[in-house]
């Protein structure tokens, strides 16, 4: 499972002192203001940073970091994923599993036919939907509702789908 979940991306810096800008892929924005600590993600190494101050611009958090304190610092960051480790990441309720914990899932229909690897996600205005790559390359999406999503076994990464004419 992973220890890590993304909750935004540094787009760009803000102002002089080292502030910047991060589009949050969280599901709460406002929980920026809850967290004394997120980890920048540096190929596949988490430096931790402490927020030292965060307000909200149109749909942006900016934040402020205590070891972060320079334009030219901050621009280092650009690009760069923001991350909160599971100790703090929003609790789940009953059912609910963490996206990132599915990822690398093996798919399969409900007679038990494998049909790929869950590859990825991506959010849309009415719903997530999942990239699933067959062995063969190919990809295909289903939406993240129960008409589709049967079972999820997080802990063996494994998934059941329910398949209709023309998803494949």
């Amino acid at each position: 499972m992973e220890s890590y979940f993304r909750i935004g991306v540094v787009t760009t810096t803000h102002g002089l002192a080292g502030e910047v800008k991060v589009y949050p892929t969280t599901e709460d924005p406002h929980r920026f203001e809850e967290l004394d600590v997120c980890y920048l993600e540096e190929k596949g190494n988490y430096r931790p940073l402490t927020i030292s101050s965060c307000r909200y611009f149109k749909n942006l958090v900016i934040l402020g970091f205590e070891e972060i304190q320079s334009i030219e610092e901050a621009q280092l960051l650009k690009q760069k994923d923001l991350y909160v480790d599971r100790e703090h990441a929003i609790p789940l309720e009953e059912g609910e599993y963490y996206l990132a914990d599915v990822i690398g899932s093996t798919v399969t229909d409900e007679e038990g036919n494998v049909l790929g690897t869950l590859e990825d996600y991506m959010e849309t205005a009415a719903q997530i939907v999942y990239k699933i790559r067959t062995e063969g390359g190919k990809e295909f999406l289903v939406p993240a509702v129960d008409a589709f999503i049967k079972e999820v076994d997080v802990e063996n990464k494994k998934m059941v789908i329910h398949v209709i004419p023309g998803m494949l």
